[in-house]
C-alpha cells in the first residue's frame, strides 16, 4: 500500500514560503515571494545532488557554495543564472519536471535506502535517469502501477486526498467473499480501532476457495487494503495497482519504466 511519508522529502508543515531568520554571513533573503528564487536545499534535489535533508547537511558543512560564495543557511535563494557548486564541483541546472509511470514487481521496497538491505526500486530502475522519488509507495510485496518524478514537490502534490484521484487494484483472495461485507466497506470500515475511508470493492471472479477483487479509494493508508481484506478473514495472495488518478497501469509490462509526455502531464496534473 501506498505510504505517504517521503523520508527524503521535507516534514510535514515545511513550508517552503517561510522564510527562516538569516545569520550574519547568510545571503540577503529579503526579495520579494515573486523574485527570490527557489530554496536552496530544494534547488539540491531537483539537480539530483542530493534530498532536501542531505542537501541541508551539505550546507551545514559549508560544501554549498553559491556565486563563489559558501552558504550554510537553509534559507538562501538560487535565482536563474547563479552558479551553485558543491565540493568545488559546479552543479548544472536542475531538469524541467519529468513524471514516469513504472511497473513496480513485488519483491522491491519503495524507499532510496533500506536499512534491511533488501532490493530497492531506485536500485533497479534503468541507468541514466535523473533522481526520482515515487508518488505514495508500494509495499515489498505489492506490484504494480508505481508514479516516479524528479521533482519531490509534485510528488507530495499528487499523494494529496484534496486532488480526489481514486487508486484501483486488483486484489487476489483466499477465501469465502461475501459480496454485501464487500459492499459494506463504502461506508469507510474500521480495523483495529482504526477508521479508514471509504473502499468501493466488487467481486471480479471466484474459483473454488480463489477470487479476485477490484478496489478503489482516494485515500491509500499504509497497508490499508491488506488490513482490511485479513479484518474480512481473507488472504491477500497477490495485490496490484492498476491506476492511480488518470495514470494506467495499461500494458506496461514488469519493470517496465514509461516516460509520461509533457502534453499529459499538462492535461492531467493539477493546476
Amino acid at each position: 500500500m501506498p505510504d505517504l511519508d517521503h523520508p527524503d522529502d521535507d516534514p510535514p508543515g515545511f513550508d517552503d514560503d517561510v522564510i527562516e531568520p538569516a545569520g550574519a554571513d547568510a545571503p540577503a533573503v529579503a526579495a520579494a515571494p515573486a523574485d527570490r528564487g527557489e530554496r536552496i536545499a530544494k534547488w539540491l534535489a531537483r539537480a539530483g545532488v542530493a534530498s532536501r535533508r542531505d542537501g541541508e547537511k551539505l550546507l551545514a558543512e559549508g560544501k554549498v557554495r553559491l556565486n563563489n560564495r559558501v552558504v550554510t543557511h537553509p534559507a538562501t535563494f538560487v535565482q536563474p543564472g547563479d552558479m551553485v557548486q558543491v565540493g568545488g564541483k559546479v552543479i548544472d541546472q536542475p531538469d524541467r519536471t519529468r513524471l514516469w509511470r513504472y511497473h513496480k514487481p513485488d519483491g522491491l521496497v519503495t524507499t532510496h535506502k533500506d536499512p534491511e538491505g533488501r532490493p530497492t526500486v531506485f536500485g533497479a530502475l534503468p541507468p541514466g535517469l535523473p533522481r526520482v522519488v515515487s508518488v505514495g509507495r508500494l509495499d515489498l510485496n505489492s506490484e504494480g502501477l508505481l508514479l516516479l518524478t524528479n521533482d519531490g514537490a509534485l510528488a507530495r502534490q499528487l499523494e494529496l486526498p484534496s486532488n480526489g484521484w481514486i487508486r484501483r487494484y486488483r486484489v487476489r483472495v483466499f477465501g469465502q467473499v461475501d459480496e454485501r461485507q464487500l459492499a459494506a466497506l463504502a461506508d469507510g470500515p474500521v480495523v483495529d480501532g482504526v477508521r479508514y475511508g471509504p473502499i468501493e470493492a466488487g467481486l471480479d471472479s471466484r474459483k473454488g476457495d480463489n477470487a479476485w477483487i477490484t478496489v478503489a479509494l482516494r485515500e491509500g493508508r499504509n497497508r490499508e487494503i491488506r488490513r482490511v481484506m485479513i479484518s474480512l478473514g481473507f488472504h491477500v495472495s497477490r495485490l496490484i495497482r492498476t491506476s492511480y488518478g488518470p495514470f494506467q497501469l495499461s500494458t506496461l509490462a514488469r519493470s517496465e519504466l514509461e516516460e509520461v509526455t509533457g502534453k499529459v502531464i499538462r492535461e492531467q496534473l493539477p493546476k
